[in-house]
This record gives C-alpha cells, structure tokens and sequence, in this order.
C-alpha cells in the first residue's frame, strides 16, 4: 500500500471512528508507528485531521504555526529541490533577504561558488548555515542578523526592531516563504513574522517565493501580500490552471531534480 492508498485509508476510519490510534493504524497496513506519524504530520499540514497524543481526530480549525523543527521534517526532498533552484538565481556581489520557513533555511545548503554575498535574515537557522557556507569556502561575504525579539518555536527573530531595521537596506532578491498561498495572495500564521517578510518584500528589487504543493490554494491567518508583489515563485508542482492570468515568473522544479548536497 503507498502513501496515498494509507492517508486514504485514515481518513476514511477518521470519518466513520472520529479518532484513529497509531498503534492501531499501524497493525491495520502494517507499517511502523513511525511512518503513521509522519502520515498523520502530512495530513495535519493539509489541514485533513488534527493530531493528538497517540493518533488524531477530524481537524479542528486553530490558525496555528507548526513548531519550527517538526516543519522540517515535513516534505524534506521537495524543499531541498526548491531551496536549490533559488540558489541559482544569487548572482555575485548580491545583498539578499531571507526570512523564516523551513524551505528558504535551505538556500545555505545548496548555495555554491557566490562572491560578494550579503545575507540579510531573521531566521536564526538561516544565519547559522550561512555561516556554515562562508566557513566552508563556498560563498564569501557576510552575514546580517536582524535585530528584535527571539521566537524560540520558529528559530526566527521578529518585532518593531526587526521592521525598522529593514528600512536601511535594498535588496537585490527576497527570498520569502509562506503558510499558504492563492493566486490573490500569500499568508503566513504570525502577524509579527508576516510584517518582517512584508518589509522584505517592498525593500527588494525582486521577491521570489519558495513554497510547496502542499501549501497551494490554502490560506492561514495573515496575509504578506498580494500576489502582484511577487516577481518568480520556485515550486514543485505546475502553476493551477486557474492562476493563469497572474504575471509572475512561475519555475516548476522537476521532480528528478537531483541534489548535490
């Protein structure tokens, strides 16, 4: 049985039992509790079910941000391909804008042979690796570390400080993710974080942004800002059909993209 026949199979007991148990889920397709819960992590992102200690109940509606490190675990090969498509398009000499998500953090990773870099992030796992990446000898430059208020749960910096700061700079490219986004608009679940991406935006020449299939045609509680601000969006799947009369530069990622690092 593959991942789509199991999730199928999930929500059908969750619609007729209004709770699942891991354990019992995973005697019925004989699979491991581990790989139930990433199951149940999946459609708990797609907003399908709500999990709770042991297994999970149909969704209850909360408006609230996964934990920063559980984000991470979450479609890991599509993000990387993503975050390896946006590093190609960092030029020489570049001053960037990365914000907080668990697919922009791997722009650092997969960035190679840039001179002159300027990185300017609120995410505190973004400037962490793109230290990394200087250390290592792939990248020169420097990295800037937006000042404000930490937000332990998402790895990020956030607040009055981090806005007013971000006037100083112009950007060649914000790189920026999302919570969710339609073909009207792109949302994020924290105001505050949603204000520094926003900022980001209007202070770059270009606002690329890097976000899964998952995440098409959702909306969470705050809005960034209108799709007309975004300039290219990176993502794994082709633009809905129905998006087609937006100008942006959509880049598909092909799912044989293959990763170097």
């Amino acid at each position: 049985m593959n991942k789509d026949e199991r999730h199928t199979l999930i929500l059908d007991k969750l619609q007729v039992n209004q709770k699942v148990l891991v354990i019992d889920l995973a005697k019925v397709l004989d699979v491991t509790p581990e790989t139930i819960r990433r199951d149940l992590a999946e459609l708990e992102m797609n907003e399908q079910l709500s999990r709770i200690h042991g297994g999970a109940v149909p969704f209850i509606p909360n408006h609230k941000e996964m934990v920063f490190e559980k984000k991470m675990s979450l479609h890991i090969d599509e993000k990387k391909k993503i975050a390896k498509c946006a590093a190609t398009l960092i030029q020489d000499g570049d001053t960037i804008a990365v914000d907080v998500g668990s697919t922009t953090v791997h722009i650092a990773d997969m960035i190679d042979n840039v001179q002159g870099l300027t990185v300017v992030t609120n995410s505190l796992s973004a400037a962490s690796r793109f230290n990394l990446a200087i250390e290592e000898k792939r990248i020169t430059g420097q990295v800037i570390m937006l000042p404000g208020v930490t937000n332990p749960y998402q790895a990020s910096v956030k607040g009055t400080y981090t806005v007013e700061f971000l006037r100083r700079f112009n950007f060649n490219s914000a790189f920026i993710s999302c919570g969710g986004v339609t073909k009207n608009a792109v949302y994020d679940f924290d105001m505050d974080e949603s204000l520094v991406s926003e900022a980001m935006i209007q202070y770059s020449q270009e606002a690329i942004l890097l976000t899964d299939s998952w995440k098409l045609n959702k909306k969470s509680l705050f809005e960034i800002c209108p799709i007309s601000n975004i300039a290219k969006i990176i993502c794994d799947k082709e633009k809905p059909q129905d998006w087609y009369e937006n100008r942006y530069e959509w880049l598909t990622v092909d799912p044989l993209y293959h990763i170097n690092r």
